[in-house]
């Protein structure tokens, strides 16, 4: 059976998966790219080095989100969503960077899997300088779809 997610379905899988997908669409290239994320409700937050990524995005805020459960080809949940990209800075992006380093503190296993762009000074999860970007996506449309086999 093929069917809609509804919106609190919708809203779940944005808060338990890790993984999204963005389209990115700037100086006639698109782009699609994998992000670790954490979801605050309004926005997908994520954290980048420098690279084709922000320069894409700054380019064309305008951005599609995929994200997507795949138990097996017959049983799947996916939602796509389109918002707008925004730069964070100051304590904005020290509290997103916290909400995403507390949001995968369990998957951290040594320091083999700490970021390697780094975290900010007085962060309760790292010190050092911050590099490249905290962002979040905007998101200004959500739809979602399913499938379910016995």
């Amino acid at each position: 059976m093929l069917g809609e997610l509804a919106p609190a379905e919708i809203e779940q899988l944005l808060r338990t998966e890790w993984v999204a997908r963005l389209g990115l669409h700037a100086s006639r290239l698109t782009y699609v790219v994998p992000i670790s994320y954490t979801y605050d409700g309004q926005a997908v937050i994520g954290h980048s080095a420098e690279g084709l990524k922000l320069e894409m995005l700054r380019a064309n805020p305008k951005v599609c989100v995929e994200i997507d459960q795949v138990e097996n080809l017959g049983n799947w949940r996916s939602v796509i969503a389109w918002g707008r990209f925004e730069e964070l800075t100051g304590l904005a992006a020290a509290d997103g960077l916290d909400q995403l380093m507390t949001r995968f503190a369990t998957m951290m296993t040594s320091s083999a899997t700490t970021p390697s762009h780094g975290a900010h000074p007085g962060s309760q999860h790292g010190a050092g300088p911050m590099h490249g970007c905290v962002f979040r996506i905007v998101l200004e449309e959500k739809s979602g779809r399913f499938e379910q086999q016995p």
